[in-house]
């Protein structure tokens, strides 16, 4: 049995895909990218290898993606997290036409055609809006957890809508509220409603499609992803992992490209 891997270094965390001959996945991993991307995909790949008892010489090829991809040992070739997202999101859900991708600090909206191609794609990598770092500086701003944030979020009992999505004014808008005694949960569903809204233009860019497929690890978040399907209008496909779709979509590559190579 021939397998594939994919490794996807992120600016937040590194995630790792194995897939064998039929595209089923095998393993992932998911590791903190850290200080050192090297490390980081070496980690990855190596633990999503012992979880199925399989080592390097297993792979039959490897290809990188993610901004740290460079610096993956022993990958056939790199290739760019919007290709990478858009055949991980195609393959799980075939039909999808949208990808939107949220990770820890920057955001994307990726139009796909029906083999998975990509069309046209806009990015936010200049501001932390919408992505994981501003949960993550709400949450700390109103002391909840992260990962309850969303659960929340759904218990607001009515719609607060902020007038910044700047993470830093947004911050100071929240302590306001705060201070005039706003329920927690109200807070944080506008915040949910608030990143939708920036992730809601970006996707207008390249054209807004019936159905859309939501990756990164903000998609975990219930919140957010209630607020940008009311906004959106659409069906709205959640991966069972969704951190893992671009380390997918270059394991799938992997295979693709060994095959074509076979055959040649």
């Amino acid at each position: 049995m021939s397998y594939y891997g994919g490794v996807d270094v992120g600016s937040v965390s590194c995630k790792a895909a194995i897939i064998d001959a039929s595209k089923q996945l095998v393993a992932s991993a998911i590791v903190p990218t850290g200080a050192s991307c090297r490390e980081a995909a070496h980690k990855a790949l190596s633990i999503a290898l012992q979880r199925n008892r399989l080592s390097i010489k297993d792979l039959a090829a490897v290809v990188a993606t993610g901004y740290g991809r460079d610096s993956v040992e022993h990958r056939l070739f790199s290739v760019t997290e919007i290709t990478c997202h858009a055949v991980g999101a195609t393959h799980l859900f075939p039909k999808t036409r949208l990808v939107i991708d949220i990770g820890g600090q920057d955001c994307k909206a990726i139009r796909v055609d029906e083999h998975g191609v990509v069309i046209d794609f806009a990015m936010n990598d200049k501001c932390a809006a919408g992505t994981g770092r501003f949960f993550e500086v709400m949450a700390r701003a109103l002391e909840v957890d992260l990962g309850d944030f969303g659960a929340m979020s759904l218990k607001a009992s009515k719609q607060i809508r902020l007038s910044s999505v700047c993470t830093v004014f947004a911050e100071s808008e929240v302590i306001s509220l705060i201070a005039q005694g706003e329920r927690v949960e109200n807070i944080l569903f506008g915040l949910c409603l608030s990143a939708a809204e920036r992730v809601k233009r970006l996707a207008q860019k390249v054209g807004i499609a019936e159905e859309v497929t939501v990756t990164g690890g903000v998609a975990k978040n219930v919140g957010f992803i209630e607020a940008l399907s009311q906004l959106l209008g659409v069906k709205m496909n959640i991966p069972e992992e969704p951190q893992i779709v671009g380390a997918l979509g270059a394991a799938l590559i992997a295979l693709e490209k060994s095959e074509k190579k076979a055959n040649a």
